[in-house]
């Protein structure tokens, strides 16, 4: 697993990794650019720009949530047109995606990656709370949003001194039982991410659904999302013709992410159908609007003349 929305990607993609031998650099072959940044010796074309189209996907996955942070910001009503659980399933994902990397003990990297993710999920959630309590009192609250701030600012904190302290103090032998029990680990919060981010949009889905209107979250959270998740499919499928093994057993260890990211990219169309049929509403409902003060003027008019 790599990272958090798309977990799956193991560090050593086929048995491509060259063997350190005694008067033989490792990897002579490879790409240095990515053998420096994810310790992974890639050697053709299809290992290449498998790895560009992963890293495509993690830059989607990145920006994916800013969008939203602008939008409610700006509209200032993010707990009437986001569901929260939708971003309490998103924050859980990404939570075990951290803790899958924990456990198998990912490059820093992709730690880092997850930690983005996470302080964005409560960046999100805090947003979310703070316009819900902000905008369901009459009185002002002053503090409420250094409060939000803090907490911010202090579970970021956490969320990057725990994953070292727990990586500097990992000393698991290096048995046959150890690492099946990391392997099984991991393969537990793969699915348990998977099974999160799939559950996220049912939520929104149905907040959507019945309040008749997409006013308030912006588009672009799930048009990255799609973008993000397509390319993790597509990173997954340009690297089978390089595998040296067995192009099923590949596919099986990467099928629960598979799972998780083309059933997140389905209802994502679903989320995409919602905000296309309900933006005809909205702009059919202002164009009735507009139109009303255009007959009223004229009505007064004759009312007037009819009493003289």
């Amino acid at each position: 697993m790599a990272h958090a929305r798309f977990p799956g990607r193991t560090a050593n993609v086929a048995a491509n990794l060259t063997s350190p031998v005694l008067g033989r650099p490792l990897c002579s072959n490879g790409t240095p650019w990515i053998l420096y940044l994810f310790e992974q010796c890639v050697e053709n074309v299809w290992e290449y720009w498998s790895v560009v189209i992963g890293l495509i996907s993690m830059l989607c996955f990145l920006l994916s949530t800013l969008p939203q942070v602008y939008e409610a910001y700006r509209n200032g009503k993010v707990e009437e047109a986001m569901s929260f659980g939708f971003l309490l399933f998103l924050f859980s994902g990404d939570l075990s995606s951290l803790i899958g990397c924990i456990l198998t003990s990912q490059l820093p990297i992709q730690i880092v990656t997850v930690v983005f993710y996470i302080f964005t999920d409560l960046l999100l959630i805090s947003q979310f709370l703070y316009y819900k309590i902000k905008n369901n009192s009459s009185k002002k609250r002053p503090m409420l949003k250094w409060l939000c701030f803090l907490w911010c600012g202090a579970s970021t904190v956490a969320l990057l001194i725990l994953p070292k302290f727990i990586t500097d103090n990992n000393t698991s032998a290096n048995t046959e039982s150890a690492s099946n029990s990391v392997e099984i680990s991991g393969y537990a919060c793969g699915y348990m991410a998977s099974i999160f981010y799939l559950s996220s949009r049912f939520p929104q889905l149905y907040k959507n659904f019945k309040r008749q209107s997409t006013e308030g979250t912006s588009y672009m959270l799930f048009a990255l999302a799609m973008v993000g998740n397509g390319t993790y499919g597509l990173s997954v499928i340009v690297v089978l013709p390089a595998l040296a093994g067995s192009k099923q057993t590949f596919i099986l260890k990467h099928l629960a992410w598979l799972i998780g990211s083309l059933g997140v990219l389905l209802l994502d169309f679903f989320v995409t159908a919602q905000f296309i049929i309900y933006r005809k509403n909205r702009s059919a409902k202002t164009s009735k609007k507009m139109n009303v003060p255009e007959v009223e003027p004229l009505l007064c008019e004759e009312e007037e003349l009819s009493t003289f």
